[in-house]
């Protein structure tokens, strides 16, 4: 009779699923993820967010990106809201080690084609709908082709886009730059088979495209890059799944230098002149 009655028992909760632990897991929160996209084919921009064409007398590449970063991120309701107005979804750490307050290099989040580059609450967003985002970008690293002897190589670029950046040392192909100091917008560097260079733009010689210069300008020397949604992105606040933003940058011959030989190939040992590495405008696009 006792076996009986504990076969019924087992029986009773393989029926009722009964289990030792009454406590029910809560659903995970749903989150904001963002994706960086590097795309050759989208349209070239200029500072306005006008199509743009190469200057005479110059010459450019789509560089082959390979990683990128960015020290802030903003959602913004409309064209007519201020910069710093939006739902900042993030902003990286910065320092005054180097004297004046500048984007911490040491801090830095990267992310490559298609990677995460942060993923955060959701409901770190306010409610409302987003027409525009803004990107400021703070590094970017990728792989260029040029001329020397006669020779086409492949060399690695990387350029500090950000207003300013305290940089400790960074690695370029594997070979390590010491700089313990800030730089302004424009700063690069530069390493191919073994050989390695640094220099600084002039100012003002980075593209960053905003097509709401008139509603909404950025600071001369920052790097914010504007962009908008097709549709706008509409946040409930009673979300249940992921959203995400894949931010797709041009970078449609964004590398642009001055030509000594007119020939469409970039040959810094007979003295042409990089004269932009800024990129070439913003598509953001949201998905669940």
């Amino acid at each position: 009779m006792r076996q009986l009655s504990l076969w019924a028992v087992v029986s009773c909760c393989l029926l009722l699923g009964c289990s030792g632990d009454s406590t029910t897991s809560p659903p995970p929160e749903p989150r904001l993820i963002i994706r960086l996209n590097f795309d050759p084919d989208q349209e070239r921009l200029n500072n306005l967010g006008q199509p743009a064409r190469i200057l005479d007398g110059n010459a450019a590449q789509s560089p082959s990106i390979q990683r990128m970063s960015a020290h802030y991120v903003e959602f913004a309701p409309t064209a007519f809201t201020p910069l710093g107005d939006g739902t900042i979804i993030y902003q990286g750490p910065e320092t005054s080690t180097g004297g004046t307050l500048a984007i911490d290099f040491r801090e830095a989040f990267f992310a490559g084609d298609d990677g995460v580059f942060i993923n955060v609450a959701l409901d770190n967003l306010i409610p409302g709908e987003y027409e525009w985002v803004r990107v400021s970008l703070s590094y970017q690293e990728g792989d260029i082709q040029l001329l020397v002897d006669d020779n086409e190589i492949t060399g690695r670029l990387a350029s500090f886009v950000g207003y300013n950046t305290y940089i400790s040392s960074f690695d370029l192909n594997q070979e390590t730059f010491e700089v313990n100091d800030d730089k302004l917008q424009g700063y690069w560097a530069f390493e191919a088979l073994g050989y390695s260079v640094t220099g600084q733009a002039q100012p003002g010689a980075t593209t960053v495209p905003n097509p709401l210069f008139e509603t909404s300008p950025i600071p001369q020397g920052s790097c914010v890059v504007t962009g908008a949604f097709e549709e706008p992105l509409v946040i409930t606040g009673e979300e249940t799944q992921d959203i995400t933003v894949t931010l797709s940058f041009s970078v449609n011959q964004s590398f642009e230098w001055t030509e000594v030989i007119q020939d469409g190939k970039y040959e810094p040992g007979i003295g042409e002149q990089v004269v932009d590495m800024g990129l070439r405008g913003l598509i953001p696009t949201a998905s669940n």
